[in-house]
């Protein structure tokens, strides 16, 4: 699979950014780190890049496993999992009760195309994450919703970038 966005103009640009303008540039002071779980490369890639561009620093994780392993090493140095669900493996919903169970406050996006039970979070509302994101989602969609757990500190940096990503969409997502 070949995933492209479309820059603000239309113009269809590779994962890679280019030809398009400027990169994203929104720096956090530090830079806060984000834990990307998804087991489908194309979209872990980019999903990857369009948060570095927004001045992120991101570690990535082909399955539950690897994203627990990299969790557990250091829990305090990511401020946010976004992982998908449908993993071969551990489940990302697997991973999130790994993680309340080691009694880790992590905050979890949970991005899938097919939602478990509703029925369970009312059951054990400790394994809500923090928030869920339908796919397939925009690149402004995942950013906005990063932004709202991360609180990005800088006052417009979080605006701009969103503007800056507006009509940026991968194919396939």
């Amino acid at each position: 699979m070949t995933a492209y966005f479309r820059d603000m103009k239309g113009n269809k640009i590779s994962h890679d950014g280019k030809p398009a303008g400027a990169p994203l540039q929104c720096q956090t002071d530090p830079p806060r780190r984000i834990l990307v779980v998804e087991d489908e490369p194309d979209i872990r890639r980019i999903n990857a890049e369009v948060l570095m561009r927004s001045g992120y620093k991101v570690d990535t994780a082909e399955d539950g496993h690897l994203g627990w392993k990299a969790v557990s090493v250091a829990p305090e140095s990511y401020a946010l999992l976004i992982t998908d669900h449908n993993m071969p493996g551990l489940t990302g919903l697997a991973l999130v009760k790994k993680l309340r169970d080691a009694r880790m406050t992590l905050p979890v996006i949970l991005a899938t195309g097919a939602f478990p039970d509703g029925d369970l979070f009312i059951r054990y509302p400790w394994l809500q994450p923090a928030a869920t994101l339908p796919k397939p989602y925009t690149m402004e969609e995942l950013l906005g919703t990063v932004k709202r757990f991360l609180h990005a500190t800088d006052g417009d940096c979080g605006l701009e970038a969103t503007q800056q990503s507006r009509g940026m969409q991968a194919s396939g997502i």
